[in-house]
């Protein structure tokens, strides 16, 4: 069965960040793959034209990096996910969720330092429910640098992998690809950094017997 693949970007980047490597490797495969990013810049919060013009030009580009075959918005304000109420960010979610019918799911760490990734995970797991969406069959949360590493380091609230997914012929064009938001990443020792995406990736990549790779954990595998 070919895969339909859905990745949650909360921010635009976070997609790369967190299996930019993977979704290249699911679209070599022949398989779909499609994006949901939450939140926006809006001169409303205080984002000049400019930068928000930028930020279009920077996701236009990434989508003919990736190749997606849909991009959905929730079209919510950035770092103010907490103003929405949950009934209404789940019905916006089961909306693109019912729309792709994704057999693969890949979300934002439950625990992840940034409120906003914490409320789309909540949210968007109540969009799960087998009964509900029985086309949804893998599950999985994704690291983000800047984000999954700062949280909590405490039993039950620390990122610990159990799937990873050999990129090493990926890497580079990841790389390419983080390279379209600029303004994001910095010199090392911040932690978007290229060589630290670079060290993550062989780390967790050393952890799996191959040159590079990305972790994941899987929450939920329904099989036929």
């Amino acid at each position: 069965m070919t895969e339909k693949v859905l990745v949650v970007a909360v921010h635009p980047d976070d997609e790369t960040l967190g299996c930019g490597g993977t979704l290249l490797k699911h679209k070599s495969d022949g398989e779909e793959i499609h994006w949901l990013i939450c939140t926006e810049m809006k001169e409303a919060d205080g984002f000049s034209s400019e930068t928000i013009e930028k930020r279009g030009e920077e996701i236009d580009t990434v989508t003919k990096f990736y190749e997606f075959d849909s991009i959905s918005r929730l079209g919510c304000s950035t770092a103010k996910l907490d103003e929405y109420t949950v009934s209404d960010l789940v019905k916006k979610i089961s909306e693109v969720m019912n729309k792709v019918r994704p057999t693969v799911l890949y979300l934002p760490f439950k625990s992840d330092v940034h409120s906003d990734h914490r409320i789309i995970f909540d949210a968007i797991y109540s969009c799960t429910k087998s009964f509900r969406y029985s086309f949804l069959k893998k599950i999985y949360m994704m690291e983000t640098l800047s984000e999954t590493e700062f949280s909590l380091a405490l039993s039950g609230e620390s990122f610990v992998p159990n799937v990873f997914v050999d990129i090493s012929p990926f890497l580079k064009k990841k790389l390419e690809v983080m390279r379209v938001y600029n303004s994001e990443l910095g010199n090392h020792p911040f932690p978007r950094s290229e060589q630290n995406i670079e060290a993550l990736a062989t780390f967790r990549g050393a952890t799996a017997g191959c040159n590079y790779s990305e972790a994941f954990m899987l929450l939920k595998e329904i099989k036929s």
